[in-house]
Parts: structure tokens; C-alpha cells; sequence
């Protein structure tokens, strides 16, 4: 016996990577947008804040599509705990930022 005690019922914590699928997933079956991928991925308190880049409007020729950034919230579990749209812009915008550190 080494003194040490696991639970075998707990769910291991969402690495990084599943924390940014969880969210993409989450958000595509509430916006019905096409997800581009996973701009940021930072830890927090209630689980993870996924920030997500998705075509909002696909334009002719596509370097005028509109673009979102989307920050979504999920909990340790994956399940969506709050999403919302930060930024739109075109897709051959240079400025697009992201989110705001403080």
C-alpha cells in the first residue's frame, strides 16, 4: 500500500485540446455556423474559456466572408456553461484583436 487513494469513479480532467472540442461542438449545434477553429484556450475557475473563430457569412470571393470571434465557457465536465460573440469582422481584416487581457 503506497498511502495514496484513487477514485476510479471520477472522470479524468478535460485536457486543453478536448476543452476546445467540447467547446467548438457546443457552439456549432446552437449557432448552426461553421467553426474554423480554436483561437485561445485558457484555464479558469469554473473550467475553460475556449475562444472560437467562425464563418458567420460566406461572401463571393470568400476574402470578404464575415468572421466571429466567439468566447465560450465550459465546465470541467465539457458541458457548456455560457458562449457569446466578442468581435465580426471581414476575413481579409489585418486588425481582428482578441480578447482583452486584464
Amino acid at each position: 500500500m503506497t498511502g495514496k487513494t484513487t477514485h476510479e469513479s471520477e472522470p479524468a480532467p478535460l485536457t486543453a485540446a478536448q476543452a476546445a472540442g467540447a467547446a467548438i461542438d457546443h457552439l456549432v449545434e446552437l449557432t448552426a455556423k461553421e467553426a474554423q477553429g480554436a483561437t485561445s484556450v485558457e484555464p479558469a475557475d469554473h473550467g475553460w474559456t475556449v475562444e472560437v473563430e467562425v464563418l458567420e457569412d460566406r461572401r463571393i470571393p470568400s476574402s470578404a466572408d464575415m468572421m466571429a470571434l466567439y468566447e465560450v465557457e465550459i465546465d470541467l465536465d465539457g458541458n457548456l456553461l455560457a458562449y457569446r460573440r466578442t468581435k465580426r469582422y471581414s476575413r481579409g481584416s489585418s486588425d481582428i484583436g482578441g480578447r482583452t487581457r486584464t
